[in-house]
């Protein structure tokens, strides 16, 4: 199974088979209640929900074909020849998914090309595409969406109201419940970053019974910060070891529970030996095989400069025990975050020897 993500406009699928096509809208950037739809259209600009739908409709095909072929290209890039090859039937069968990314961007004769496959669509091929919305290209995702494409909104979240609605979505996602009074404490002790909003509710979720109330949010982040664990992981990870003291001691000093910052050290340790392990290459590409968003890949790319795989085994250790300190109930789970800091740190500067 080929998976064809095609960026902002290719969710025009399945309307003329409508036993084959999912017709409808789903959640912000959530395809887990899609069924499998022979074209999706991811719909906005929003990098986190867009490359979530994407990994999530990989997963589903996955799911079903561990076998599944899927590619990624740019749709300003392509030609009809190109496309006309992708979509042709496979001597040996099986399912494709085809991501295709900038549709907005697609030439018009490939974009009529599109619309005329999106008549009667290939049910073993799923066509992924990605459209930013607004004016450019704005007829290329109107005919899919015409021609019964599932349409996944991904559209910027603007405004107060829509983040509360973006948190409490997140918590319910995650299995948990969460109250707008507890959204409205976490925006203010994260910020209004969709990725670390989108990290606070996991963390949360993971680390409580899932029902999540002002008094949760309260005790894990007290106060505005501007710090987060994340700020200690990502100059952690660089060997900045006097950055990452100073952020680690201002959030212990407002009151920032150490438990996010542990997983938020253990989660930048495991990523960059997860990004490590796959080579180089374009953090488009290998978004969709990590299961990561392409802003994640790219800044996990950056800061493995330095590692080896020794090194990282070590940090990974060292992540380990201070998460087992940390929500084990040490006496001093400030220190134990230090000693996880400069063990982590350590163990960069042996792989560079």
């Amino acid at each position: 199974m080929s998976i064809f993500a095609l960026s902002a406009g290719w969710a025009v699928a399945a309307a003329v088979e409508q036993a084959r096509s999912v017709a409808g809208r789903a959640k912000m950037g959530d395809v887990t209640g899609v069924d499998f739809a022979p074209i999706l259209l991811v719909l906005g600009d929003e990098e986190l929900l867009a490359t979530r739908a994407v990994t999530e409709a990989v997963a589903k095909a996955r799911s079903v074909d561990p076998d599944v072929d899927v590619r990624e290209y740019q749709a300003g890039a392509l030609t009809v020849g190109e496309i006309a090859e992708m979509l042709s039937p496979s001597l040996f069968g099986g399912r494709r998914v085809l991501v295709l990314r900038s549709a907005q961007d697609a030439r018009k004769d490939l974009v009529a090309a599109l619309l005329g496959y999106a008549r009667n669509p290939d049910p073993d091929v799923q066509l992924v595409a990605l459209h930013l919305g607004g004016g450019k290209g704005k007829a290329f995702a109107d005919g899919l969406r015409a021609a019964g494409a599932t349409v996944v909104p991904a559209a910027k979240v603007k405004g107060h109201r829509e983040r509360v609605a973006f948190v409490r979505e997140e918590i319910r996602r995650g299995g948990g419940r969460c109250t707008d009074d507890a959204a409205d404490a976490l925006i203010a002790a994260v910020g209004a970053d969709l990725r670390e909003l989108a990290a606070a509710c996991s963390q949360l979720i993971a680390d409580t019974d899932g029902r999540i109330g002002a008094e949760t949010v309260a005790r894990y982040y007290r106060g505005r910060v501007e710090v987060s664990g994340f700020t200690v992981a990502d100059a952690t990870m660089i060997g900045d070891v006097p950055a990452a003291l100073e952020a680690l001691r201002w959030a212990l000093h407002v009151g920032v529970d150490p438990v996010p910052i542990a997983d938020a050290l253990a989660d930048g340790v495991r990523t960059v030996a997860r990004v490590a392990a796959a080579g180089r290459g374009d953090p488009y590409q290998l978004a969709s095989s990590l299961g990561m968003p392409p802003w994640k890949v790219k800044n996990a790319q950056q800061r493995s400069r330095g590692w080896t795989p020794e090194g990282l085994v070590e940090a990974m250790r060292a992540a380990a025990e201070c998460n087992a300190a940390v929500k084990g109930g040490a006496d001093d789970r400030g220190y134990a975050l230090e000693k996880a800091v400069f063990s982590v740190a350590a163990a960069r500067r042996g792989s560079a020897r």
